[in-house]
């Protein structure tokens, strides 16, 4: 029962999606949960490419991807992008630590977290519009599934930041609730990912060398770039926060998205 409820809660707290069910957000509660993030971005993923698909044969490939890109904000309820955008104005400020900590918790945006978050979206929505002609002209193999891997893996690396780096702040945040996570649920977290994966790519029919391509690229490039992303962010606040976790996810996304693009044109 303690899982289910830490399965509800990664859910209730990554998504938007109806789940009408109390929980009580305890710390164990909390750290079980993220076992639990890869597989609320498969269904996140999943969604996205259910909803592409049928898009895709009813719009042309621009409007149909700036919808799929509103319905994929808003299956996060935006979270992840406010973090981007509130990491943005504190690490791009150039001040001390503790004032780019100061105006991340800011509840005001600043011209940093705009320009970011504009061109974020934009790279993101073009991101899109070329998956969904792809999708739409039958190429690309096995890395189609890419749309649904990259809110997958970019999650599970939320894991790995949570335990990895330290907490940045001195006083409570939500992020700090997450501060009892061992690296045991990361690699819990790490076996969802890479049996979601599986999953996937056998419901999709692929074969072992498709599977193999999935499971190793997938791993190799969210290690890879997220490690990049979270050293910089530690290195300029002394650790992470709850938004710097948001940023990673969000960058993590689009990078898991080219990268699935790039596969899908040369492999």
């Amino acid at each position: 029962m303690d899982w289910l409820k830490a399965c509800v809660a990664a859910f209730q707290f990554l998504t938007r999606l109806p789940i009408p069910l109390q929980i009580d957000y305890t710390e164990a509660v909390f750290r079980r949960s993220v076992v639990f993030y890869p597989l609320a971005g498969a269904v996140i993923g999943g969604l996205l490419y259910g909803a592409g698909a049928l898009l895709v044969h009813l719009l042309p490939p621009l409007p149909a991807a700036a919808l799929l890109l509103a319905f994929w904000i808003a299956l996060t309820g935006g979270l992840h992008l406010d973090g981007l955008m509130d990491t943005a104005d504190g690490v791009l400020s150039h001040r001390s630590r503790e004032r780019m900590l100061e105006i991340m918790k800011d509840s005001r945006v600043g011209a940093m977290g705009v320009i970011v978050c504009v061109m974020h979206v934009l790279v993101k929505l073009s991101l899109v519009y070329t998956w969904l002609e792809m999708l739409k002209s039958n190429d690309g193999g096995s890395w189609r599934l890419g749309l649904i891997l990259a809110p997958m893996w970019s999650r599970w690396f939320m894991v790995a930041a949570i335990q990895g780096w330290p907490y940045a702040r001195k006083e409570a945040g939500l992020g700090s609730l997450f501060q009892s996570v061992t690296p045991r649920f990361t690699s819990a977290s790490l076996g969802v990912a890479l049996l979601t994966t599986t999953l996937v790519a056998c419901i999709a029919g692929q074969g072992v060398s498709g599977m193999a391509q999935l499971l190793l690229g997938a791993a190799l490039l969210t290690v890879f770039a997220g490690v990049a992303f979270g050293a910089y962010f530690a290195r300029k606040l002394g650790g992470q926060t709850g938004d710097t976790y948001g940023a990673i996810n969000e960058l993590l996304e689009s990078v898991i998205l080219l990268g699935s693009i790039i596969a899908m044109l040369h492999i």
